[in-house]
């Protein structure tokens, strides 16, 4: 079973189908997909390949699966917010161990005015 801190992130094909999903924004069944990509890009996946790409979003915990009848119907779990947000502290955690100091300070270290720093002050102080 998927939890929320076993976070992925998406290779360049899933998140162009979390987008359509994102942008369906309802419960939907693969072949209403299907039908988005043939009508917006012209792609003429078959059913597997979308039911694949479709099993990897919900092995991923992008997707909740509902079974309805002989199909399945899928609905996003995380918004693309909270999914660029999960992959940003993904990003923090692996590369500067959590530290948004050492993240800032890598970005930032010579090359940060007065008034930005005092932004980031304001910022940190109303957090």
């Amino acid at each position: 079973m998927y939890k929320l801190n076993d976070f992925q992130s998406l290779s360049e094909t899933e998140m162009k189908i979390m987008k359509e999903i994102w942008k369906i924004n309802r419960p939907f069944k693969s072949n209403e997909l299907l039908e988005v990509f043939l009508v917006k890009e012209g792609k003429k996946w078959k059913g597997q390949t979308i039911a694949t790409f479709l099993s990897r979003l919900e092995d991923k915990g992008m997707l909740a699966v509902k079974r309805e009848g002989r199909s399945n119907v899928y609905s996003p779990r995380l918004s693309f917010e909270m999914y660029e947000k999960k992959k940003a502290q993904g990003f923090l955690n692996t590369m500067y161990k959590g530290s948004v100091k050492n993240f800032l300070a890598t970005l930032y270290d010579d090359d940060i005015n007065s008034e930005e720093l005092d932004e980031i002050k304001k910022w940190f102080d109303d957090k």
